[in-house]
Order: C-alpha cells, then structure tokens, then sequence
C-alpha cells in the first residue's frame, strides 16, 4: 500500500514539474519574441527619425 501512495504521489510531482518546464519555456519565448519586436519598431522609429 505504501508503495502504491509513494508511485501517485511520484506520479503527480512529475507530471506537474512538466508542465511548470513547458511554462517556462512558453513564457521565455513569448518574451523573446516582444522583445525582438519592441527592438525591431525602436530601430524603425530611429531609421526614419535619421533620413
């Protein structure tokens, strides 16, 4: 009985520390992409300041 408790318990640490890694990496992308953006309009916006 112990070792059946010891697996779920196992079971639901493991799977819920996938999802918080699939999170993450969601999340790090996300803020990758709006960054690459904020970087993209603030060198538009000094381009056409400068022609």
């Amino acid at each position: 009985m112990k070792r059946v408790i010891c697996l779920l318990i196992l079971s639901l640490f493991l799977t819920s520390c996938s999802n918080t890694w699939q999170g993450i990496k969601s999340d790090s992308q996300d803020a990758a992409d709006w960054t690459k953006g904020k970087i993209n309009q603030g060198a538009t916006y000094i381009k056409e300041k400068t022609e």
